[in-house]
């Protein structure tokens, strides 16, 4: 295998309407360390041993980008849990303490006596479209190898 790089690119984030999910061309472009996973498996395979100029556009599936939407990942917790907050309402978002760490949940519905929360990442489940253009390539240092991120 040879020397891991630093990949730097930007990239036009959207979905199989066309819509536009996320984009780095208004701010600095996102840097990582190959195969850290640092980000999505389908677009870091989509980018290996692309160079400094490259662009292209790809198509991503969900099982490679953020998974399947998972039913059991929505469930019901007591409206006790959301203590302190005022108005719990949905699209919420929070942070939940749980046995992997914490993890970030959306409130889907709100009944009287419970909160309908949902655990999947907001993508999961759907085809993700990247324009995305390779700004930069460097070998990275050790210090990012040992870290598992660029620096």
């Amino acid at each position: 295998m040879s020397e891991p790089r630093v990949v730097t690119i930007h990239y036009t984030l959207t979905n199989d309407a066309g819509e536009v999910l996320d984009s780095s061309r208004e701010r600095e472009p996102l840097s990582y360390l190959e195969g850290a996973q640092n980000i999505i498996s389908g677009l870091e395979e989509a980018l290996n041993e692309q160079e400094a100029g490259a662009q292209l556009k790809v198509s991503i599936e969900a099982e490679d980008a953020y998974g399947e939407q998972r039913e059991e990942l929505v469930q019901p917790v007591p409206r006790s849990a959301f203590e302190g907050v005022d108005n719990v309402e949905p699209g919420m978002q929070f942070q939940a303490q749980t046995p992997g760490g914490p993890q970030v949940v959306r409130v889907v519905r709100v009944e009287e006596d419970t909160v309908v929360i949902d655990a999947n990442h907001p993508l999961a489940g759907q085809r993700l479209h990247f324009d995305v253009e390779v700004v930069g390539t460097r070998e990275a240092t050790e210090e990012e190898t040992t870290h598992g991120h660029a620096h």
